[in-house]
């Protein structure tokens, strides 16, 4: 099943009902700074490639923070958030349904959630099980890569039963919940991720000092 274009919808309805000044789990960034990254990043392919090369990030920023500070007004913000909510041009490669998942699945969630998570009162969100499925796919794809700069051995442990060995060392800790609380944690949410970490106390320690997501 394809899973982005409901989460899509998701993402659109969740800014719009923030509005564009609502903060987010994003540092820096309000909920206008948010939409104008998600809308770049489909339609400026110098933007895109500021996401992805370190040297080009400054071009990347500096686009964001000029779309941004243009839709401050409701209004703005709310044809902003449309125009991302209409999808990839025409012929972007990200019209494909496989290039389209890998790029955008896990985005999608992980920026609804960090909406809905920068204020104080929230709760998860009850998952598809076909989704949360999907999500786990994408937790066992990133692991290692997010989990980098971890000098520590990292098992991913799903609550509805498997498990994943990200990466190996003579000292691992474990790491359970539900795949988008999993994703969560592995992107850098680890404040707001509904997880349980279980290891020796200096590795837990350890992973809570690392730097995870970047």
């Amino acid at each position: 099943m394809h899973f982005v274009d409901p989460s899509r919808e998701v993402l659109a309805e969740t800014l719009l009902a923030a509005g564009p000044g609502a903060p987010t789990l994003c540092e820096g960034w309000e909920t206008r700074h948010l939409a104008a990254h998600l809308y770049l990043r489909e339609h400026s392919p110098r933007v895109g490639l500021g996401l992805l090369v370190r040297s080009w990030a400054k071009i990347s920023d500096r686009a964001t923070e000029r779309l941004a500070a243009s839709h401050t007004s409701r209004d703005g913000y709310a044809e902003l958030v449309e125009s991302f909510r209409g999808g990839p041009p025409a012929f972007s490669p990200l019209r494909l349904g496989a290039l389209d998942e890998a790029a955008n699945l896990a985005e999608f969630f992980v920026h609804t959630e960090d909406i809905r998570r920068a204020t104080d009162r929230w709760a998860p969100r009850a998952l598809d099980t076909a989704y949360a499925d999907a999500l786990w796919d994408e937790v066992v794809k990133r692991a290692a890569f997010l989990y980098r700069g971890v000098d520590l051995g990292i098992v991913l442990v799903n609550t509805s039963g498997p498990r994943h060995v990200a990466k190996r060392a003579p000292v691992s800790v474990a790491i359970a919940g539900d795949p988008g609380e999993l994703l969560l944690h592995a992107s850098g949410r680890r404040a707001q991720a509904l997880v349980t970490v279980e290891g020796q106390p200096d590795a837990i320690a350890l992973l809570d000092s690392a730097e995870i997501g970047h």
